[in-house]
């Protein structure tokens, strides 16, 4: 077990305990536009930095969703949660099914939003060499980011989420995340999970869409749900935070004071 402790600031002292884990482009910084409308009496949340990423920007390790797994269990241990949630946004819903494998036991509920599939990613040809120049060129963030959201943002917001990419991450662990969450394959190891799975997709986004969600999600998890929210692409804390907020809200409180709620069913 590492002894790493990962970066984090925990929000509300509600029983229900819940991690909000970030995605590729950016540090826990990711879910600012949702924190002010947060149910912080219901439940507490924790918001983490991944290595690579924030607090953690210099930190060294793996950069592969099975260690961001592991660094999870261990702050819970650190915070004493027995049981806990986990929403993740894209990479970070990868991390969140990572833990259907490892932990299983204390997880109450996953929600993933625009949650890249266990299956990871393949990417091949000119898409491939996006991503991976990603990591040195500015302007191939912007496009991803542009392409995601469905082309429909204004240039302002598309700069400043790029101005916090780069700023929030180290260039050789944003190369070396992608290596893990677009190529790495896990689905033997948490098809079939019985813990209550959400999967929030944005309308707009082409690339993790609802149909993605229906041949994943919603095919490997027994009790997964899935919500659209049509005015939302890939980035769906900064384009439609309140609609966020209530459905992952509603998918957590289902599960009750106590840990025992049935959950819902595809």
């Amino acid at each position: 077990m590492t002894s790493f402790v990962l970066p984090h600031e925990v929000h509300g002292d509600g029983a229900h305990k819940v991690f909000a884990v970030h995605g590729w482009f950016a540090d826990r910084s990711a879910y600012a536009a949702v924190l002010p409308d947060l149910d912080r009496t219901s439940f507490s949340y924790a918001l983490v930095d991944l290595r690579g990423y924030g607090e953690a920007r210099d930190a060294t390790g793996s950069y592969t969703t099975a260690e961001a797994a592991v660094d999870l269990v261990e702050l819970a241990d650190r915070l004493g949660w027995d049981r806990f949630s986990v929403v993740g946004h894209s990479m970070g819903g990868a991390v969140a099914q990572r833990l259907l494998a490892v932990a299983p036991h204390r997880l109450r509920r996953i929600a993933g939003v625009s949650p890249v599939p266990a299956s990871g990613m393949p990417l091949a040809g000119e898409q491939a060499a996006l991503f991976a120049d990603a990591a040195h060129r500015a302007e191939n963030r912007r496009a991803i980011i542009d392409l995601t959201t469905g082309g429909r943002r204004p240039a302002a917001w598309l700069d400043r989420m790029v101005a916090r990419s780069l700023e929030r991450s180290d260039p050789k662990a944003f190369r070396a995340w992608l290596d893990s969450w677009a190529g790495e394959d896990f689905t033997a190891d948490v098809v079939g999970s019985e813990v209550p799975a959400l999967a929030v997709a944005g309308a707009l986004d082409p690339a993790l869409s609802a149909e993605v969600m229906r041949q994943t999600w919603l095919s490997w998890y027994p009790r997964a749900e899935l919500t659209v929210l049509p005015g939302a692409g890939h980035y769906a804390m900064d384009e439609t935070p309140l609609d966020l907020v209530r459905a992952l809200e509603d998918f957590l409180r289902a599960d009750g004071p106590g840990g025992t709620g049935a959950g819902g069913a595809a």
